[in-house]
């Protein structure tokens, strides 16, 4: 495979600036390992893992790769001492922040040597990670699945005002899953790639098989953004989404969703294969999957067809 060089693959001592989404119930250290492996960066999600869960993870990554691989801290989480007490004793030496203040952390996981890259989804708050001294951001447009933000930009409008408004590189992330999607990102001005759905679809993911099927069966239109009182979350259509819709048009507040989310319905939907009362979360870009594939080869696809297109970027009668 060509040989490329940007300010991502040498802040990350990666290959291909192709990275995978550390996602609750997905991206555990089996898949984090054979992305690496495969010469992208390869990030443990830590928001569904307990700590000694967390700690267990990161032992069998160092293990299963020499490469580099990180991990993905939700700021909010309860337990976000602890794990970042782990990851610290367990020597990680990349960290991406997400759904939260990148002051809190940024400078202590810099004090140890680490580098830290934050989840944004405005231009503003890009330039707020930038000042509290972060390496990069992933520029995460509404398309993508799972927890979102606010605004509600696509990736083609967020890219560029990221890429504009701030100087440390940007990653691009939000409906994202082949190599043309990489190069239009690119073109913008990103220098890599978060892909999540994609990577869902991926042998080694932890999701449930039923769940990876009924992600690479979806069609446009088949997930939506919800819960937008509490933090908007793309989800794929299904008995519990429609409960949670019903509930928004009778104008549901914070609580009443709440308590109709309960405890634990993520991993119900994701992990456990249930599919009606679940919460599968996915992004749009699902419509464009066809195949439960192994990671290296998602890798070696995308970029292939990133190079490709580099060549002959115009579709040309």
């Amino acid at each position: 495979m060509h040989q490329f060089s940007n300010r991502i693959t040498n802040l990350f001592g990666i290959r291909f600036p192709i990275l995978q989404a550390g996602m609750i119930w997905a991206s555990g250290w089996r898949l984090a390992s054979a992305v690496s492996n495969a010469g992208g960066l390869g990030i443990i999600g830590a928001g569904s893992m307990y700590p000694d869960v967390f700690r267990e993870h990161i032992q069998k990554c160092k293990a299963a790769t020499s490469r580099p691989f990180g991990v993905n801290l939700p700021l909010l989480y309860p337990d976000i001492d602890k794990h970042i007490q782990i990851l610290i004793e367990e020597g990680v030496k990349i960290v991406f922040t997400s759904a939260g203040n990148p002051k809190t952390w940024t400078s202590l996981l810099k004090e140890k040597g680490i580098t830290v890259v934050h989840v944004v989804s405005s231009s503003r708050f890009a330039r707020k990670a930038e000042e509290a001294g972060c390496d990069a951001v992933v520029a995460e447009g509404f398309e993508a699945g799972g927890h979102n933000g606010r605004e509600e930009t696509t990736t083609l409008v967020l890219i560029p005002a990221v890429v504009d408004a701030v100087k440390i590189p940007v990653i691009a992330a939000g409906g994202i899953a082949t190599g043309r999607q990489m190069l239009a990102c690119m073109v913008l001005g990103a220098e890599g790639v978060q892909m999540g759905s994609r990577f869902v679809a991926s042998e080694e993911a932890s999701s449930h098989i039923q769940f990876k099927q009924q992600v690479i069966a979806a069609q446009e239109g088949d997930t939506e953004l919800m819960m937008k009182q509490l933090t908007p979350v793309r989800l794929l259509r299904n008995e519990f989404s429609k409960q949670v819709k019903e509930a928004e048009l009778k104008g549901a507040g914070p609580e009443e969703l709440r308590q109709l989310l309960g405890r634990a319905r993520a991993k119900k939907g994701m992990f456990e294969g249930e599919l009606t009362e679940g919460e599968l979360e996915i992004g749009q870009v699902s419509a464009l999957l066809n195949d439960i594939l192994p990671a290296g080869k998602i890798v070696e696809q995308v970029w292939e067809e990133f190079m490709n297109g580099l060549k002959n970027p115009l579709k040309i009668n």
